[in-house]
């Protein structure tokens, strides 16, 4: 089985900071982590392959700046096989749409390269945007069936069984491959193996830039190809003051702070 995990790397939320020229991410200087639900993506990968890791293929693809380079290795210190950065000024500024659309030309080249996938995993959404867009809208590009808010996989007699978490229940999803799934928080993370930590350290990083897809449609790609606009971007005003009620009667208490929220326009 052949599994490609999308991995994006994003920045600290602690330390996020806003252009407010182009409404977009500043990601220079600002510390980076592999985004949470990818990492649980890719566990799930990897728990196929540890149930058949002679016949299991895990390869990452993420695309991004330079510096996503440290998070690939990070993903292939725990046990991912290969990792492709998606990486050209070309594509700076994409939206969801124009990186969803990006991301399936790179798995168009992938698989013409190196044969088809059998499963597309991703994240069910980026800690940085929350918009769980990019896995669903992959899918429509490929035209593959979509699975999301996964919390775990099995694969029998060629089909995959997917259990998902709706708000009420969870939900059991069988589907023929290939198919992109998009998972939640699941199991416990692995720790990095000695062996492969230090692997991932002299491990090819391939880098997949503008130029290696010469049929790519540039009216879609980057700014000019994300119908999503920033009217405008700010930073809310803390107030720290609050409101103190010191009221015997909880009735009478609770109703001066109804009144005290409601002047300062909380409700």
């Amino acid at each position: 089985m052949k599994i490609l995990v999308c991995a994006k790397q994003v920045p600290d939320t602690t330390e996020m900071k806003i252009d407010p020229e182009t409404n977009t991410l500043i990601r220079r200087g600002v510390p980076s982590i592999l985004n949470t639900y990818d990492s649980y993506a890719l566990e799930q990968a990897l728990q196929l392959k540890d149930r058949d890791p002679e016949n299991t293929k895990v390869v990452v693809v993420s695309m991004g700046p330079p510096q996503a380079e440290g998070m690939l290795r990070d993903c292939l210190a725990v046990g991912a096989d290969e990792a492709y950065l998606v990486t050209d000024r070309k594509f700076g500024g994409s939206d969801t749409l124009a990186t969803s659309y990006i991301l399936s030309q790179a798995v168009e080249k992938l698989q013409e390269e190196d044969g088809p996938f059998d499963a597309i995993f991703c994240g069910k959404q980026a800690i940085d945007g929350d918009t769980a867009q990019v896995g669903p809208e992959l899918a429509e590009h490929m035209d593959i069936p979509q699975i999301t808010y996964g919390l775990n996989v099995e694969v029998k007699d060629g089909k995959a069984v997917i259990e998902r978490e709706l708000d009420s229940c969870h939900q059991v999803v069988e589907t023929q491959m290939p198919f992109l799934a998009t998972f939640n928080k699941t199991d416990e993370l692995r720790y990095a193996r000695v062996r492969n930590a230090l692997h991932s350290k002299k491990a090819e990083i391939k880098y997949l830039t503008f130029d290696e897809f010469p049929n790519i449609d540039t009216t879609a790609i980057g700014l000019k190809g994300s119908p999503t606009r920033v009217v405008k971007s700010y930073t809310p005003e803390s107030h720290k003051e609050g409101i103190r009620i010191q009221e015997a009667d909880p009735n009478l208490a609770a109703k001066r702070l109804v009144s005290a929220m409601e002047h300062a326009k909380v409700l």
